[in-house]
């Protein structure tokens, strides 16, 4: 019986398994970001997000457990030095996992896993939010382009200032 077994064994051994997380951990601490099946995706999530945690506490025990699993010294440089840093502020949930549709082959579901707070483009995305309102935002339009002829008359004068 399989009672309270709930983690996905990829179709591989005990071993292959573990060597396989291991060099996929490794691959998303270096690049920030690899694409994957989702099924290795989200056993990877459950991998490498305690490593994550273990890692924001620089210490030579916290290193050297990062190290049983990780098996890479360049990783765990990154891990400690550059990683540590950015995601030091965060409680957890340090992996984004988007959906990039089916592999042509063998149909299988893709996607890539990211870490979080290294995705410049969705950085620049959150910082731009603004919050919505129902309120007409015609007033503000209105004083927008006020402004915008101001600047474009006084333009043209600077510009002949420059001239002379």
């Amino acid at each position: 019986m399989r009672h309270n077994k709930n983690f996905n064994h990829l179709s591989r051994t005990h071993a292959h398994r573990a060597a396989m997380l291991s060099n996929m951990a490794c691959s998303l601490i270096m690049h920030k970001r690899i694409n994957t099946t989702v099924a290795k995706a989200k056993a990877l999530r459950k991998y490498v997000e305690p490593l994550l945690t273990k890692s924001k506490d620089d210490s030579i025990n916290s290193r050297r457990v990062v190290f049983s699993y990780l098996q890479n010294k360049e990783a765990i440089k990154e891990l400690f030095s550059t990683v540590s840093r950015a995601i030091d502020k965060r409680p957890g949930g340090y992996t984004r996992i988007i959906k990039t549709g089916f592999r042509l082959g063998d149909a299988a579901e893709t996607c890539f896993i990211e870490l979080v707070d290294f995705n410049e483009n969705m950085l620049k995305q959150s910082a731009k939010k603004s919050t919505r309102t129902r309120r007409s935002s015609k007033k503000k339009e209105a004083a927008t382009d006020v402004v915008a002829e101001e600047v474009s008359t006084e333009a043209p004068a600077s510009e002949e200032k420059v001239a002379e």
